[in-house]
């Protein structure tokens, strides 16, 4: 789905930029703390929409001599980053921010502004969110949410959800905070809830960090994505055994396969290379995603069939 994809991104970044724009004029109005910290992760998620493009863009390449499977992992990488700019910039300038004011604590001044920029920020962030909410949906299917984020193979599309999700989050707890500052005249409330908005990024910047991290290592594909080659093979009767079954995504919309298996022994050489190109044909043709097959064959015992041709005697298994 990388028209959805690209739809999620662009939506997350136009939010969050305006978003941006609004919380800093708000901070720097108020005084406040936790506004501050937002305006901070706003950007962060600005800029991280705009990496998560970048490595879409970069994902399309063609492949070359250097790369001779494409450039698929680009997503995978600039999705790390993201996850790790997240952890550092904003959770990292949101902890220090927030003990700096719980040290020296201001009174926030003119709150109204806080609460006009909170609620517009909740809209813009909510649209936003509920766009990555629709499109993951759409395409997690019958699987569970953390079922459907563990399985995924398209980081920019949880990614997208993971910081709106987030960005929700700390909006509520700056609301909060603007709240029970404004009521009690407390100082404090705004220190702390910049310290909490710190967690809240940390644990969204581990979660997609460890996510992404397996993909970018080469994460293989879904179950029923095996299990369903290995029955394609297994129909045919010149194979004998399959003897393993190795996938990798290369990119959400390229499947690495690999395939050792064990064909009959009474099976010529023309009859088998007819039947690597039927598994071929019928892998990519049942799954799109599968954009490269290749098989490494063994040869069976030598059983007599119905008007046999014999294959030459070999010492070892012959590898086709």
């Amino acid at each position: 789905m990388p028209n959805a994809t690209r739809k999620v991104v662009y939506a997350a970044l136009f939010g969050n930029l305006l978003v941006a724009i609004a919380k800093f004029v708000a901070a720097g109005i108020s005084g406040s703390a936790a506004m501050l910290s937002e305006g901070v992760h706003s950007l962060v998620d600005t800029g991280n929409e705009g990496l998560l493009l970048y490595g879409m863009q970069r994902a399309k390449a063609p492949a070359d001599e250097r790369f001779p499977f494409g450039y698929g992992k680009e997503i995978y990488f600039w999705s790390f980053v993201v996850a790790l700019l997240v952890f550092s910039l904003g959770a990292g300038i949101s902890l220090v921010e927030g003990i700096a004011h719980l040290r020296h604590p201001v009174r926030v001044e003119d709150p109204l502004i806080n609460y006009i920029v909170i609620g517009l920020a909740i809209l813009f962030e909510g649209y936003s969110w509920s766009v990555a909410v629709r499109e993951f949906s759409a395409a997690k299917g019958a699987r569970g949410y953390v079922e459907a984020i563990r399985r995924g193979k398209d980081p920019t599309m949880f990614a997208v959800l993971f910081e709106d999700t987030a960005a929700l989050l700390g909006l509520v707890v700056a609301l909060a905070s603007v709240i029970l500052g404004d009521i009690t005249g407390n100082p404090y409330f705004d220190g702390a809830a910049s310290v909490l908005i710190g967690p809240i990024l940390a644990v969204t910047a581990f979660w997609l960090g460890r996510e992404t991290k397996g993909l970018l290592i080469g994460e293989s594909a879904n179950s029923e994505v095996v299990a369903g080659i290995r029955s394609l093979i297994g129909s045919n009767p010149e194979i004998e055994r399959v003897n393993e079954i190795l996938t990798m995504h290369m990119g959400p919309d390229f499947i690495l396969v690999n395939i050792s298996l064990r064909v009959v022994g009474y099976a010529d050489r023309a009859s088998v290379h007819s039947v690597y190109e039927t598994i071929d044909d019928s892998i990519k043709t049942t799954f799109p995603k599968v954009k490269r097959v290749f098989i490494e064959a063994e040869r069976g015992s030598k059983v007599a069939a119905p008007d046999p041709v014999q294959l030459p005697d070999a010492a070892a298994p012959e590898k086709y």
